[in-house]
């Protein structure tokens, strides 16, 4: 299974969510603070090219925030790009 990367902050409820789905698909990630002690909004976009979270890798790729997220899941992309299927 690929390394998963989500940078997000702990009371956004998009994070939450996002962080609730792949809870659900029983995979492991690293759940990566932005502000604060994490990385700073501005290398978040700088990476990202976005400046709002959650923002989701799924190894290499850039799946996006939890909307992209959740669009995969109901696609059934999701699965593959984790590997379960």
């Amino acid at each position: 299974m690929p390394p998963i990367k989500l940078y997000g902050t702990r009371f956004c409820p998009y994070c939450v969510r996002a962080r609730f789905l792949l809870k659900n698909k029983q995979v492991e990630f690293e759940d990566l603070p932005v502000g604060g002690s994490g990385i700073s909004w501005d290398e978040l976009e700088e990476m990202t090219g976005r400046d709002t979270v959650p923002q989701i890798y799924i190894g290499e790729t850039h799946v996006g925030g939890y909307d992209d997220l959740a669009a995969l899941n109901r696609s059934g992309e999701l699965d593959k790009l984790l590997g379960l299927v």
